[in-house]
């Protein structure tokens, strides 16, 4: 699954049940995804998303927060668009919605950047921002020198709106223009990393560490000269990296960690040059692959988030420069 498909299928599943977060991100992906149109005199509110899941999300969030009735319509790819667009379409009461989530002011205008009192909010609202703004028009590209996480906006005001939320999370965030479309860019992987965490997508954050561990554990090894066994050097580098991380992930889980998640944590602990066919030959009773790796990166999850919401290191802090040269 590409990265972009797994960050937007992880958000869309996110249970929020603050009222101001959910507010400022269907207002940021209104904005983001949406238009306002005049039909018959009337008001109609669409906004356009590539995933199905974001226009159910969506779809709730209008029904749950501000009580309007909405449907989904089924844009079939074709041409230079590939694979099927979601509308999801406001006809009834859109001026009202409209107004509600910051598309209009208070003379009736089109707001060109985000509302005010989304732009002004909390930490967590700010977190919504670029959550509803990833799953309007968010990409995010594998790791390595071109990695980027990258949202198109609607125009620089919206492009700038998008900065300063970032700015309130202590995340470096550029607005730029690119061939007259305007797009809020972050290159810098730790940074990208961040705002995976920020926004909640915690799942595909291990995704992407673990390619760019892979990427950066190869890039080392490549600049070794005159060792026939660089293999065995990226898999042991690889292997400590990996321990160093488990172990940090039980140091702050403390008792907190259930006890098939530590048992498998153990393992890799313990057997550090194991593979995972290896560790999971070595689990009593015996643990296929997949199981293993799935436990360990659960474990990896709940001690990265753990660390985000405590404001402490987390799992990748215990992976040294040291190690990758050893």
């Amino acid at each position: 699954m590409a990265l972009t498909v797994a960050v937007k299928e992880e958000l869309s599943r996110l249970d929020i049940k603050k009222s101001s977060v959910r507010k400022a991100e269907v207002s940021t992906l209104l904005r983001f995804a949406g238009g306002l149109h005049i039909i018959s005199g009337r008001i109609v509110i669409e906004a356009e998303v590539d995933s199905a899941a974001t226009a159910r999300r969506l779809r709730a969030a209008i029904a749950e927060i501000y009580g309007h009735q909405s449907e989904i319509i089924v844009v079939s790819g074709g041409g230079l668009r590939r694979g099927n667009r979601y509308v999801v379409r406001v006809v009834r009461d859109g001026e009202a919605l409209a107004r509600q989530t910051g598309l209009l002011d208070g003379r009736g205008r089109p707001v060109r950047g985000l509302p005010s009192v989304v732009v002004n909010g909390s930490a967590a609202d700010a977190e919504a921002v670029w959550r509803g703004a990833f799953l309007a028009h968010g990409s995010l590209t594998e790791p390595g020198r071109s990695s980027a996480l990258e949202v198109t906006c609607p125009g620089p005001e919206a492009a700038l709106a998008l900065v300063g939320a970032a700015r309130r999370i202590d995340i470096a965030a550029k607005a730029r223009e690119v061939r007259g479309i305007d797009r809020v860019v972050i290159r810098d992987g730790d940074t990208i990393a961040e705002l995976l965490i920020r926004m909640g997508a915690h799942e595909t954050l291990l995704v992407w560490e673990e390619r760019r561990m892979r990427k950066e554990v190869r890039a080392t090894a490549n600049r070794l000269a005159n060792f026939d066994d660089a293999n065995l050097r990226r898999s042991a580098q690889a292997a400590v990296a990996a321990g160093a991380r488990v172990d940090r992930a039980l140091e702050i889980l403390g008792d907190d960690v259930p006890d098939h998640l530590k048992y498998a944590g153990e393992l890799r602990v313990a057997h550090k040059q194991a593979s995972l066919d290896e560790l999971g030959r070595l689990a009593d009773p015996p643990l296929t692959k997949d199981a293993i790796a799935g436990r360990i990166r659960r474990l990896l999850a709940m001690a990265d988030k753990k660390a985000a919401d405590l404001g402490i290191p987390g799992t990748e802090s215990s992976v040294t420069f040291e190690m990758l040269e050893q």
